[in-house]
């Protein structure tokens, strides 16, 4: 039995499961697609990017020259949030610009860059994982609801008890457990691969972040020594 059959043929429940498992196949294979298209090209993109960023004279080419390499835009906010910090110490005066020293201010910069980049790349993550935890209960349930309907309908027929009787209802109600499956299993697969992806990208972005405070924020100023004692004048 097709889907399109458990929709048009199947009672309210067998046609709310079979609608559900579908929904849940089209919005996973669109996050799928989608993540697989913002991560063609994996920790290769961010790492020659990062490498450019290295090479280039001054933040301005910098920027300019990872529109080359960075088509997931994430190594960018990164550079524009070191270039909008530059530009805030020339006389910006909101909070975050005046708020703390040069350090302060570029880790808050940094840290909603990075944060940025994260949040685009675990988007789609839970829904994956929710497709792939779920759609087998979800089809187990529409199996075992159309078992029950099928030896419910056996039981009001007349006549003998047949093995016929029993292996059309039944391999049809068997087909939800298969559709379920077939839902879960590629939402598990894209969840695995690309958190195995994305880990390695935060942790190659986390350690450019690092780089970058340590290479444009200004340097602790030491505390001051402690007054000398004047010494004690003997008698």
């Amino acid at each position: 039995m097709s889907v399109l059959e458990l929709l048009t043929h199947g009672d309210g429940v067998s046609r709310s499961v079979a609608a559900l498992l579908l929904a849940m196949s089209i919005s996973s294979w669109v996050v799928i697609l989608w993540k697989a298209w913002l991560l063609r090209g994996g920790t290769r993109d961010v790492l020659r990017s990062i490498a450019a960023f290295w090479q280039s004279a001054t933040l301005a080419d910098a920027q300019q020259r990872l529109q080359a390499f960075d088509r997931a835009a994430l190594v960018g906010p990164a550079v524009s949030a070191i270039r909008n910090a530059a530009a805030a110490d020339a006389g910006d005066a909101t909070l975050g610009a005046t708020t703390g020293d040069r350090n302060q201010r570029l880790t808050r910069a940094l840290r909603g860059a990075l944060h940025g980049a994260l949040r685009r790349l675990q988007s789609g993550q839970i829904l994956l994982a929710t497709v792939g935890a779920t759609a087998p209960f979800v089809g187990l349930l529409g199996t075992v609801w159309g078992i029950y309907g099928a030896l419910s309908g056996i039981a009001g027929q007349t006549g003998g008890f047949t093995i016929d009787k029993v292996a059309g209802p039944v391999g049809e109600a068997l087909v939800m457990t298969a559709f379920g499956l077939a839902v879960a299993i590629p939402a598990v697969l894209a969840y695995n691969v690309f958190g195995r992806v994305i880990g390695r990208i935060e942790a190659e972005l986390e350690g450019f972040a690092h780089d970058l405070l340590g290479s444009f924020g200004s340097a602790p100023v030491p505390a001051a020594p402690p007054p000398a004692r004047p010494m004690p004048v003997s008698a």
